[in-house]
């Protein structure tokens, strides 16, 4: 804040003039909004960090004479395809044109709780009631584990499950990162052992085109 300060002099008995001095500036106010200004900032730049979701994708064997990996079981493969309008369809098992008999139905739901959600922790019941009762525990203090030893248990547990799904997520060229990235949280909701993400085939493609709208 400004001040000035004026004096007043003159003769004894004669007109008193009036006398101008430099101006003070009070630099407290402005001392005291440069230091909320930079608490402030300094919050907000620490809410609004960027987040980043890897996502590691298998590489592609160049050697054609390379050994092939381990088949899928039909009854756990679960394809989820997720297109325009924020659509998301599933199918069990696998869908080979050569086989027109046994071609898989295309089941449309949506990222509601009652959508996808409901069937993945259907299917993976087992697994998921093995992890909630094992952090329950850990909750009400019945098992006292370091949190490096609770997520390696976790992982064992996820990795001796044979019975989860093994989730293949699949998106074409109209489907949003969104999408993307609301199932792969599913996937972390439903506690889902195996998932990966892979290209949709040109089948799958030509079922999008009559599955229901």
């Amino acid at each position: 804040m400004g001040e000035i300060i004026v004096e007043e002099k003159g003769k004894k008995g004669g007109k008193r003039q009036a006398k101008k001095h430099s101006t003070r500036i009070d630099m407290t106010p402005m001392v005291d909004l440069m230091c909320l200004l930079i608490t402030f900032f300094m919050l907000t730049t620490a809410f609004s960090k960027p987040k980043v979701m890897v996502i590691t994708m298998p590489e592609k064997d160049p050697d054609k004479n390379a050994p092939k990996g381990p088949e899928i079981p039909k009854n756990r493969t679960l394809n989820i395809l997720l297109t325009e309008g924020h659509k998301v369809y599933y199918y069990i098992g696998i869908a080979n044109p050569k086989k027109p008999e046994e071609m898989p139905q295309l089941i449309k739901t949506d990222f509601s709780k009652d959508g996808i959600r409901k069937f993945l922790l259907v299917k993976n019941r087992d697994l998921f009631t093995k992890i909630a009762e094992y952090r329950d525990k850990r909750i009400t203090g019945k098992s006292v584990v370091a949190d490096t030893t609770a997520d390696m248990a976790i992982k064992k547990m996820k990795k001796e499950d044979q019975k989860g799904p093994i989730v293949l997520i699949k998106a074409d060229d109209k489907a949003k990162y969104r999408d993307m990235v609301d199932i792969i949280d599913e996937m972390a909701i439903c506690n889902i052992a195996s998932y990966a993400v892979v290209d949709m085939t040109q089948v799958e493609l030509d079922m999008l085109k009559t599955a229901p709208k």
